[in-house]
């Protein structure tokens, strides 16, 4: 029996107390289990009767032991105590228990895969780096994160497209076709150019595919330097990511904002919607009205744009594509940019609270890291990478919450020992499949399946941790919180290592037959694979077979 099973039966009792006239209370659509702080209060517990007993005109109580006397007739539940005001400790047998064992190895990869945030249409956007230079340690945690959270979304049923907004316009654009021009002909870096040596890598692939730019006046050739060399960086960029096991569905030019005249119509969208004003030539959305600290310019009084009005075209962008909800990841330096986006939002006519949410990450430190030889001036994802290793990266920078600090120790996360928890979780999914492999070597098969004789008190322990994982996947989606899926691996990691030495999923010798106890236990051990490789597969982390 799963929680979710056990919640749709004491959903069943309480609708049933309420047709036999026992109780009056709205049922409600879903009742929380969760487990008790000591495996003594029992398997499973909730605090229903406390949230519905003075509803329903009861002592809780009094309630508890009403829904407790049908609980205890629901097949597979052993035994249902009242504790204190009126929690109910609910212990199921053996049996009903073990089956969940089966319900995770035949649902595979789907298990943990649920409906709550069905209907739900998300854009996602993160990183967004300028391409402008390569991406660096600023950028590393909202790659892992924002994969993540867009992993665990899709998972809840959310239909989410991750998107990429390239910064391809402006004066910074400008100045680092200059920086290349600059590289190409031996010349110093422009004033407030970019010294990275990786502007004379662009620069050499320029002049390997337009050698007729190099001589020529800057002019004359800037534009077509800067397409060149954009496309080269933005390339290196998405080959980054895809070495770090980060995928975008999207990625979307401002400059195509500016090009299409999307910028315009958002301008006058939002002064049919009744919220600029002009004032001293300039153009001004009143975003004061929805909570930000001051109005701002979109078109300036000598008819320039402000990144402001491409940020307000973009919202609109995406709002015309379909997306309702719309969630921007973004870093620690841009805490002001909260209540201004959800002001655009508010303006749009929508719902600031509702269609749009601004995550703000920190920031992250590397132990002994340096700067990039390439770059010249940052630590660049590419170096951490090949330090740290892409899933050693990931999963700790998943598994911390996104507005905390980091400190990340490479040493540790390269050590092969239980003190590194991406070794930790990663070796308990490696040892059960090379337990798998040992049982098939002993003609151990999941042929026979009896839930019963999974009596040991660590099969009941490690049984309980997989059977949360649905709701932890589901909260982690609710919330935006990656590192719950995370902190629970190493739970089941925990969970089976005791398990493991405490029980034989193989006969013992040359004398012991395969018995049932063996393929029931394989059954499990073979549940605790798949929870493994579902939750790693989320966090963007392998799962190796052998290590």
């Amino acid at each position: 029996m799963t929680p979710e099973e056990l919640s749709a039966a004491i959903s069943a009792c309480l609708t049933q107390a309420v047709a036999a006239g026992e109780i009056t209370v709205d049922v409600p659509d879903n009742v929380r289990v969760e487990r008790p702080k000591s495996r003594e209060h029992g398997d499973w517990a909730t605090n229903i009767a406390l949230q519905l007993g003075k509803k329903a005109g009861m002592a809780p109580r009094d309630f508890a032991q009403l829904l407790a006397r049908r609980l205890a007739e629901v097949p597979g539940v052993g035994a249902v105590d009242i504790a204190g005001p009126g929690f109910l400790n609910i212990t199921l047998d053996a049996a009903a228990a073990g089956e969940l064992a089966r319900t995770i190895v035949e649902a595979g990869k789907q298990y943990g895969r649920n409906e709550t945030l069905a209907g739900h249409t998300v854009n996602m956007e993160f990183v967004s780096a300028n391409p402008t230079g390569p991406l660096h340690i600023g950028h590393t945690r909202w790659a892992a994160l924002g994969d993540a959270i867009a992993r665990v979304l899709r998972a809840s049923g959310a239909d989410v497209t991750s998107e990429y907004y390239i910064n391809d316009a402006g004066n910074q654009m400008n100045v680092f076709a200059r920086s290349v021009y600059n590289r190409m002909h031996g010349q110093p870096v422009p004033e407030g150019g970019y010294p990275g040596e990786y502007i004379k890598d662009l620069a050499d692939i320029v002049e390997a595919q337009a050698p007729e730019l190099k001589g020529q006046e800057e002019d004359a050739v800037l534009a077509q330097i800067r397409e060149l060399a954009y496309k080269a960086q933005l390339e290196d960029i998405k080959k980054t990511l895809a070495d770090f096991g980060v995928s975008f569905d999207v990625f979307f030019s401002e400059t195509a904002l500016h090009e299409g005249g999307a910028v315009a119509d958002a301008v006058a969208r939002l002064r049919e919607q009744g919220h600029i004003f002009d004032q001293e030539g300039a153009v001004w959305l009143r975003t004061t009205d929805f909570g930000d600290d001051k109005d701002r310019v979109l078109i300036r009084a000598n008819g320039e744009p402000t990144y402001f009005a491409a940020d307000a075209a973009y919202y609109l962008s995406k709002k015309d594509r379909g997306f309702e909800e719309k969630i921007y990841l973004l870093g620690a330096d841009h805490h002001g940019y909260v209540n201004r986006l959800k002001a655009i939002a508010a303006c749009a006519g929508d719902d600031k609270d509702k269609n749009i949410e601004v995550l703000i990450g920190q920031l992250i430190s590397v132990n002994g890291a340096k700067l990039s030889k390439r770059a010249g001036n940052i630590i660049e994802l590419r170096d951490l990478i090949d330090w740290i290793g892409a899933d050693a990266l990931r999963y700790s920078l998943a598994r911390f919450p996104a507005d905390s600090p980091i400190s990340l120790d490479p040493e540790l996360l390269k050590k092969n020992t239980n003190d590194n928890p991406v070794f930790y979780v990663q070796y308990a999914h490696a040892r059960s499949a090379a337990a798998a492999r040992n049982a098939a070597a002993k003609n151990v098969t999941r042929d026979s399946f009896d839930a019963g004789l999974l009596t040991d008190p660590t099969e009941n322990e490690l049984l309980a941790v997989l059977g949360q994982y649905p709701s932890v996947v589901a909260g982690a989606a609710e919330f935006r919180e990656p590192h719950r899926i995370a902190r629970y691996l190493e739970q089941v990691a925990g969970a089976y290592h005791s398990w493991y030495a405490a029980t034989r999923i193989t006969p013992v010798g040359e004398d012991e037959a395969v018995a049932q106890v063996h393929s029931s236990r394989l059954w499990l051990n073979d549940a605790t694979t798949q929870v493994l490789a579902n939750g790693l597969e989320l966090l963007g982390v392998s799962a190796p077979e052998r290590m």
